[in-house]
């Protein structure tokens, strides 16, 4: 995989596919700009050297046509704040308007394709549309990690239609830092929570192989009880992954890994009411309560194995930590993440909260931009996006 600082871009039409996929509120007002800044050093990069360039990404999911709230018009404004120089927004991804304004771009210039997910053929990987979208064009730069896990046509069909493909700075600092979790110093520390069992199987099978302890949190916690014969009351849990459950505790004991659920659990009527109403050790648990975090003596558990840890990788919170009063198990362990003295990496939109809300974001090695992406990357060790690059 060739990186852009090994290219010669002088008076060359370079093209960038980005992640501006950010967060608007109902005013169409960006609300997180994490994304767009994370993008600008490769940008900056290439102006410098006289390229000219032609910037790609989606927002949104608008199903193949095109959603004015999902428009990267705001976008364009607030890159060209950024910038300090006029952003040129197309009116379409491809068609007689982009080309026109393609043709009249001169170096240092920019122009921001309209939402490429507005036409059908963006997620359907259309080999017209990718060619359409490399018209003209001298140099492919992929720099959106977080978007590389779906083979789409301005991620990875337009690679095969331009003569020089590289990734972009963002890539690069993902692929690196993704690459030490895969190949981990040891004692290697996975942390896991969230919801949704199914998507982190994958991810769990692969680190099996690889961790030393998968610390387990959030609902997802409760299909491992229920996988051993325990209830917890109301709790959220996938009675349909519990064959899953129990190979994956069967595979753990076999390999030797240190697979660990709560000991203690924070529990409450309902996730509405915001409040707390016990804090209980062990399974079974009241039939009218739910577990919504982990308790005290699963911080300290699970704080004293990640101080000895070389390598962390966290994805998702361990409780419903959107909510104050069932915050405090993740924020802890958030900040025994950042004490550690240990290469800490952080993937997920919720962890990125997470460590946000503990304020330690400055003390993680390194926060993924991409959360899909990072679970796909440690789960296969490539993405569809980065094969795409390493074509000889």
């Amino acid at each position: 995989m060739k990186f852009v600082e090994e290219l010669d871009v002088r008076g060359r039409t370079v093209f960038v596919r980005v992640d501006f996929n950010v967060p608007l509120n109902d005013k169409g007002e960006i609300r997180n700009e994490t994304r767009i800044r994370a993008s600008l050093p490769t940008i900056q990069y290439l102006l410098g050297r006289g390229a000219k360039l032609i910037l790609a990404s989606h927002l949104g999911r608008p199903k193949g046509k095109p959603d004015p709230s999902m428009s990267l018009r705001p976008v364009a404004r607030r890159l060209g704040e950024l910038l300090g120089r006029e952003v040129v927004m197309a009116p379409e991804v491809v068609g007689p308007d982009a080309a026109r304004l393609k043709a009249g771009l001169g170096p240092g210039g920019v122009l921001l394709l309209e939402n490429v997910r507005f036409h059908p053929g963006e997620t359907k990987n259309d080999d017209a549309l990718a060619s359409a979208l490399a018209e003209g064009v001298d140099v492919f730069i992929n720099d959106a990690f977080g978007s590389s896990h779906r083979a789409h046509a301005s991620v990875v069909g337009i690679a095969a239609h331009v003569p020089v493909i590289a990734a972009g700075y963002l890539m690069k600092k993902e692929v690196e830092y993704l690459r030490r979790v895969i190949h981990p110093a040891k004692p290697f520390v996975a942390v896991l929570g969230g919801a949704k069992t199914e998507d982190k199987i994958p991810v769990i099978e692969n680190l099996l192989r690889k961790a030393d302890h998968i610390l387990i949190g959030g609902a997802m916690a409760y299909t491992f009880f229920l996988a051993q014969g325990k209830t917890a009351g109301k709790s959220l849990v996938e009675p349909e992954k519990t064959d899953i459950a129990r190979g994956i505790l069967a595979k753990s004991a076999e390999l030797g890994v240190n697979f660990l659920l709560p000991l203690d659990h924070v529990l409450a009527a309902s996730i509405e009411s915001g409040r707390v109403e016990a804090v209980v050790e062990g399974l079974p648990f009241p039939a009218d309560l739910m577990g919504v975090d982990i308790g005290p003596k699963t911080v300290a558990a699970y704080g004293a194995v990640i101080a000895q840890a070389k390598t962390v990788f966290w994805n998702g919170p361990l409780g419903v930590f959107e909510t104050p009063a069932f915050a405090e198990g993740t924020v802890a362990v958030a900040k025994a993440v950042a004490e550690a003295n240990a290469v800490s990496v952080i993937g997920g939109g919720d962890s990125i909260a997470a460590v946000a809300k503990a304020g330690v974001t400055d003390k993680i090695t390194h926060v993924s931009t991409g959360g899909g992406a990072s679970l796909e990357f440690i789960a296969n060790e490539t993405l569809p996006g980065i094969e795409a690059l390493e074509r000889p």
